[in-house]
């Protein structure tokens, strides 16, 4: 059975939240990208390969090493979906600042 990775899937391990912050600032070789971790290379390289089939890590291979960089526009889903739950807490925090206010509330 072939499973489809998704976003959610990628962005739920801190490691791989942790590369992805890592990369969105410039592109790396694996070997400096699991420089930054205190697990082994291979374990790095799964997470490489679940980012990039997720779409958010792009690896380009130059000569003998794999550079990767982030290509944050998949987090754009992640983003979308969130936002009707921003505006649902926003709406009731706001509602409950003015509850708050009301000067017959003790």
């Amino acid at each position: 059975m072939d499973l489809r990775r998704d976003v959610y899937q990628a962005i739920a391990d801190p490691t791989r939240r942790e590369i992805i912050d890592l990369l969105s600032n410039r592109s790396m070789n694996l070997n400096a990208v699991a420089g930054h971790f205190d697990i082994s290379r291979p374990a790095i390289s799964k997470h490489i390969k679940i980012l990039t089939e997720c779409g958010l890590i792009r690896v380009k291979q130059t000569g003998r090493e794999r550079h990767c960089s982030a290509d944050i526009r998949k987090l754009k889903e992640i983003d979308n979906w969130l936002s009707q739950y921003r505006k649902f807490w926003n709406l009731k925090l706001d509602a409950l600042g003015d509850f708050l206010e009301r000067p017959d509330v003790p």
